[in-house]
């Protein structure tokens, strides 16, 4: 109950002892040296009243107390999340309008099919720091890292294929994506790169062992995703970026297929977020000083009343 209760000013209680060294030195003098026959009209002191003597010691008491300041101190601390710092890939080519991908709606395209999937994903990485990035002919960070789902998810379903050129660059899209976990201190970084295409080397201005050094140095784990028909994709390098940044390889000829893939990566290792510790203070001045006023205001009532002086 009384844990982490303290005063802020707590050598005040010795102002105590100056008005315990005033009752016993400081008498006060009856009006009667005075009026040498007006004491005789005063049914009896304020000394000898025991109710006067409580309430004014009360007072004092009390505000003396409200002038040390009681305070509780109420520390609360931030659970430690699970989460790591994520960036997904996506890939938005021209390729990505094949329909057919989703047997139970075969008119969606792959990307239609690719958004409700990867939205459903970021919706349950609620303690994940989430980043999103966009390529085709070029590749382009269409979301800085954030928690905020809702605001990722937006973003998300605004996307359209050909929004970044109608070619696949995906070795330019890995880089862009190690570039937006280069400033995270996080100690798991991983990068979900997505694509149903080969990389179109004209308009690939980054080699691949660049791209990979640069993960690598980055300490980013990448996890590549093939969707589409084996043939469709280039399986060697996806398998090659994989085993080069620690991550796991994935196909997915589905829709059904691909939503298993991100529930495999749901259970990606986690590392564990530092808690935060804050500290509440409570003040409680003023219950005592509101007992000193009452106490004191009683005490000159009821001395004015009997005809104390």
């Amino acid at each position: 109950m009384f844990d982490g209760f303290y005063f802020e000013f707590p050598y005040t209680i010795f102002v105590l002892f100056f008005f315990i060294a005033c009752a016993i030195f400081c008498k006060m003098k009856l009006p009667s040296i005075y009026f040498p026959h007006t004491g005789q009209f005063l049914k009896q002191s304020v000394s000898a009243s025991k109710i006067l003597l409580l309430l004014k010691w009360l007072g004092i008491l009390m505000m003396i107390l409200a002038l040390m300041s009681p305070v509780k101190d109420e520390p609360y601390e931030l659970k430690p999340k699970e989460g790591y710092e994520i960036a997904l890939i996506l890939d938005a080519s021209e390729s990505m309008k094949a329909q057919g991908f989703d047997a139970n709606n075969e008119h969606l395209t792959r990307f239609d099919v690719v958004k409700e999937i990867v939205g459903d994903f970021v919706t349950q990485r609620k303690s994940d720091n989430i980043g999103l990035v966009v390529f085709g002919q070029y590749s382009f960070i269409a979301s800085p890292l954030t928690y905020d789902e809702n605001i990722l998810n937006k973003i998300v379903s605004q996307l359209y294929i050909g929004m970044a050129g109608k070619y696949t660059a995906l070795n330019t899209s890995l880089a862009q994506g190690v570039n937006l976990l280069k400033m995270s201190k996080s100690k798991s970084k991983v990068a979900i790169l997505l694509t149903d295409g080969y990389s179109t080397a004209e308009i690939d201005k980054i080699p691949l062992d660049i791209a990979l050094e640069m993960a690598k140095k980055e300490g980013v784990k990448v996890y590549p995703i093939g969707i589409g028909m084996p043939h469709e994709y280039n399986r060697n390098i996806l398998l090659k970026i994989a085993e080069d940044t620690g991550g796991v390889a994935f196909g997915a000829s589905s829709a059904t297929e691909l939503k298993e893939v991100y529930k495999k990566i749901d259970e990606l290792e986690k590392s564990e977020i530092k808690s935060e510790s804050f500290s509440n203070v409570n003040y409680y001045f003023q219950f005592p000083l509101f007992i000193s006023l009452i106490s004191l205001m009683l005490y000159i009532f009821l001395r004015n009343r009997r005809g104390y002086a």
